[in-house]
C-alpha cells in the first residue's frame, strides 16, 4: 500500500488593524480544524477580525494547492498552526479640550497560518 506524504504551506497577514488579544480569540475558534470547516465558522463569526483570519487561511490553502508541485487532496487540508502576534504600533496625538493633545495608539496584529495536506493517492493499474 502506498504511503501518503504530508505537505505544508504558510501564509502571513501583517498589519491587521485589530488588537492581537481580540484577533487571537477568533484564531482559537479554528485552531486544529479542517480548512473547509474553518471557513464556515469564520463566515458566521460576528467579529471584525474573522475576515482577516479567513483571508490568511484561504491564502495558505491556495499556497498549498498551487505551489506544492504535487496533487493535494482538498478534503485533507487542515490548519496545522495558527498564531497571532503584535504588529507595529502607530503612535499619534488626538486634540483635546483647552489646547491639550492626548496620545493615541493604533494597535495592529500579525497572523501566521500553516496548513497541512496529504497527497492524492494514485490508483495502481492492474495488468
Amino acid at each position: 500500500m502506498a504511503e501518503t506524504k504530508t505537505h505544508f504551506a504558510v501564509a502571513y497577514e501583517k498589519g491587521i488593524i485589530s488588537q492581537p488579544r481580540k484577533t487571537s480569540i477568533v484564531a482559537a475558534l479554528v485552531r486544529d480544524r479542517y480548512v473547509a470547516d474553518a471557513v464556515v465558522i469564520l463566515n458566521n463569526t460576528p467579529r471584525r477580525a474573522a475576515k482577516y483570519v479567513k483571508k490568511a487561511i484561504e491564502s495558505a490553502n491556495a499556497n498549498l494547492l498551487n505551489n506544492s508541485g504535487v496533487s493535494i487532496d482538498p478534503k485533507t487540508i487542515r490548519i496545522a498552526r495558527i498564531s497571532v502576534t503584535a504588529g507595529k504600533r502607530l503612535r499619534r496625538y488626538v486634540p483635546a479640550s483647552r489646547g491639550r493633545a492626548l496620545p493615541y495608539e493604533l494597535i495592529r496584529s500579525n497572523i501566521f497560518v500553516e496548513v497541512a495536506g496529504e497527497e492524492k493517492v494514485k490508483k495502481e493499474e492492474k495488468k
